[in-house]
């Protein structure tokens, strides 16, 4: 295995993770800042990583398999700590929309990387390649988290609410796409299989 920059920072990035969650916990006034800038850096190199690699022209089968494992990881901790410590968005007791966002979003990941998995096994990844869609809705989807781990208002902007809004956004976006690959999928998903006895 060639460790090359862009598959660094997609390393630095998972090791970011326990630091998202170990400052989002600690007593002090500055933990969540602290939290959403660890979560930005990583999310930073969620755009540089490819960049360079395509740039360079040092993509590797490694590094095409770790980036995604990366990005799911950063993003279902990010969201569970979220729903751990979620607080009214508009009134009292909203908070399960939070969980509900982080469902759907922890579901469709898992739902998507099968969904991919088995179309490798036939043949037809290209089928469910990364889309246009898929990228607007992680940008979205990291502004969002970045900005409800953050959590306090700024200048007078709730950036926690305008955090929510934003998820909001995106697992409507993460819906969509999902139903996007399913629907490119579903020639094969539904194909009569042969088995060799």
């Amino acid at each position: 295995m060639v460790l090359n920059l862009p598959t660094l920072l997609t390393w630095l990035r998972i090791l970011a993770i326990p630091l998202v969650a170990v400052a989002f916990y600690l007593p002090l006034e500055w933990a969540r800042p602290l939290s959403t800038l660890f979560f930005t850096i990583a999310a930073v190199t969620d755009a540089l990583d490819g960049w360079l690699a395509r740039r360079w022209n040092q993509t590797t089968a490694f590094g095409a398999f770790l980036d995604p494992v990366a990005d799911k990881l950063l993003v279902a901790v990010s969201l569970i700590l979220l729903v751990q410590a979620s607080q009214p968005i508009v009134m009292a007791g909203d908070q399960v929309l939070v969980t509900l966002m982080a469902g759907i979003i922890i579901g469709r990941e898992i739902t998507v990387s099968a969904l991919r998995e088995w179309m490798a096994h036939v043949g037809a990844r290209a089928r469910v390649a990364v889309s246009p869609i898929g990228k607007s809705k992680t940008i979205v989807q990291m502004v969002g988290i970045g900005m409800m781990l953050f959590q306090m208002p700024l200048f007078g902007i709730p950036v926690y609410q305008l955090g929510a809004l934003l998820l909001l956004v995106a697992t409507v976006i993460t819906l969509w796409s999902m139903i996007d690959y399913l629907r490119a999928a579903w020639p094969e998903l539904t194909a009569p299989r042969h088995h060799k006895g």
